[in-house]
């Protein structure tokens, strides 16, 4: 009998330099729904907040260890730090020790790649990996960056959250640059999104205009574009880290439940259309994911 070829890790850092635009909601409910689809998934938290660990019902002073251990020792067990959530969700969380991981690894000469070792020591035993970046763009986040394959940008449709974007998105390349050529911008994520709004439908149009114009060169977003479907306004979604659920516990009949169920079959159909097209032995993270453009980009 043939053995059928092991699938990549889909390594993504969702990061905004904004805080309060959905990324640490999008992070856990996109991370479930994979789950839910019987996708392996691991939720990373590298936010000194610890907001993702919190909203799985994860208490960061109960921990005996986290992100922390995995990037202050380059020989600590990842695995051993990892909390299983549920079935096919683990967690990497954080604790507050975390914000001292800056200072910390500021003289070490591999400072910048010690989540993409750990990463690489689990041995490909998730198929997702999504990193929850923290609002600032410093060591830990460089460190999401040089670890990812992918970035997705949550946000708001407010014209200075797309003024954001651009500066995010020059970050991303001159990371590109630097330290992961293998970094791409999948695209965009509208979160607590109004489509009663005139301004929020130009804000997507121009959005949209910006991506339109990148095929054209070579930067990291060039295949980039909005994901659909948007994250539509649900208090639903603001409750449920209160009670350590997603939303598909706490609310699965909720407009933000159905909203993140239908993003993840998105990205699923677009995964397993490029990975079917791909006629040589998967052997490791492609070079480029691209959900939706059908390419991969050298």
């Amino acid at each position: 009998m043939q053995q059928a070829k092991a699938k990549p890790t889909r390594v993504i850092a969702l990061m905004n330099q904004k805080g309060g635009v959905g990324k640490t909601t999008t992070t856990v409910n996109l991370g479930a729904a994979l789950a839910r689809a019987g996708r392996r998934t691991l939720i990373v938290d590298l936010d000194p907040q610890a907001h993702a660990s919190l909203s799985l019902g994860i208490d960061p002073a109960e921990l005996e260890h986290s992100v922390y251990d995995v990037l202050l020792d380059p020989t600590a067990d990842a695995q051993s730090c990892i909390t299983r959530r549920s079935d096919n969700l683990d967690v990497l969380p954080s604790q507050t020790d975390l914000a001292a991981a800056e200072l910390e690894l500021g003289n070490a000469s591999d400072r910048q790649k010690r989540l993409e070792a750990a990463l690489a020591r689990l041995g490909g035993a998730y198929e997702f990996v999504l990193i929850d970046c923290p609002p600032s763009l410093g060591l830990l986040t460089l460190n999401g960056l040089a670890a990812a394959r992918e970035v997705i940008v949550p946000m708001q449709a407010h014209y200075l959250a797309l003024q954001g974007v651009g500066k995010l998105l020059e970050t991303v390349g001159l990371v590109s640059k630097a330290v992961n050529p293998r970094l791409r911008v999948t695209g965009v994520v509208l979160c607590m999104h109004d489509t009663s709004s005139t301004h929020t439908r130009e804000v997507v149009a121009d959005l949209e205009g910006f991506f339109e114009q990148a095929r054209a060169g070579d930067a990291p977003w060039k295949y980039s574009r909005v994901l659909r479907p948007a994250i539509r306004r649900n208090i639903k979604l603001a409750e449920c880290p209160s009670f350590g659920q997603t939303i598909f516990e706490y609310a699965p009949g909720a407009p933000g439940a159905e909203d993140y169920a239908a993003l993840a079959t998105g990205l699923l159909r677009d995964w397993d259309a490029l990975l079917a097209r791909r006629e040589s032995p998967i052997v490791e993270v492609p070079a480029s994911i691209v959900t939706g453009m059908g390419e991969v980009a050298p």
